[in-house]
């Protein structure tokens, strides 16, 4: 496995081959790997990015203390397989100030763009250099990351980029709990608990399919119910798959999205039906 930190370092690694792609911010547990793994199956050639993006942090989030644990990473991913590893420092991805950026559409303010915003566009620019960089053959993200991969996908085939964006399924703990780089940030009560907003996005599932259908209705009770364990929740909300829009009655393909905080740690989930 070969570790680059210059675009012409990893262009030159590149030369000639085609690529499968899973850009990340480092802190890699085993959701990442199975990124890595699903990469493997579309190309020989498995590359990941490893860079915290400044721009996709709002001024009160945890930019400065996001974990960074490059070594370990690369570990476990030359056991992975993974080819080749692009680990640009800031300036080597930024070397003048961004003014160019990519702006999202409106869907990027709501949910995760309410409580984050500008996230999104931070997001998808950085993607979007990061696919010009890489010039992959496919691009592969998680669907932990829901909004993400619709807001990513939506920007791809807008600005034709020639390639696949595949989403791989999320990969959870034996309790349920989805796997996470800010999970290492719970306590030990709060891990015990955090598997309760899986539970709960289980049981709206399974309300929806026994008939129920007053939406706004479930969300509300949701929420209140998670709330009242000591939760903070900033949305739970049943979504259209297809563009995260709010459903009609009777649309049967759907995706129900959550955020809530467990103490200092603010977790994201999702589930499709």
């Amino acid at each position: 496995m070969q570790l680059v930190h210059s675009i012409s370092a990893l262009r030159s690694a590149l030369a000639g081959q085609h690529a499968a792609f899973v850009p990340t911010m480092g802190a890699l547990h085993d959701g990442h790997i199975s990124l890595m793994n699903a990469a493997r199956t579309h190309a020989d050639t498995v590359v990941a990015s490893i860079f915290v993006n400044r721009l996709q942090f709002g001024p009160n989030e945890d930019f400065d203390r996001y974990p960074r644990t490059l070594a370990a990473d690369c570990e476990r991913l030359a056991a992975a397989g993974v080819s080749v590893v692009f680990a640009p420092a800031e300036d080597e991805l930024y070397p003048e100030a961004q003014t160019f950026h990519v702006e999202p559409p409106a869907i990027a303010s709501q949910l995760e763009g309410e409580f984050r915003p500008g996230h999104f566009r931070g997001v998808a620019t950085v993607v979007l250099k990061l696919f010009n960089i890489v010039q992959p053959q496919v691009a592969l993200f998680g669907k932990k990351d829901y909004q993400q991969l619709a807001i990513l996908r939506s920007m791809a085939r807008q600005l034709a980029l020639p390639f696949p964006i595949i989403g791989v399924d999320t990969l959870r703990d034996s309790d349920g709990l989805a796997l996470s780089s800010r999970n290492r940030y719970l306590s030990v009560a709060e891990r015990q608990q955090a598997p309760q907003l899986y539970r709960t996005l289980c049981a709206l599932r399974d309300a929806i399919h026994g008939g129920a259908s007053d939406f706004a209705g479930l969300e509300r009770e949701a929420s209140a119910s998670l709330d009242a364990t000591g939760w903070k929740s900033d949305y739970i909300a049943i979504r259209r798959r297809a563009d995260l829009a709010v459903p009609t009655t009777g649309e049967r393909e759907l995706v129900i999205l959550a955020a809530s905080r467990l103490g200092n740690t603010r977790l994201i989930d999702n589930i499709e039906l």
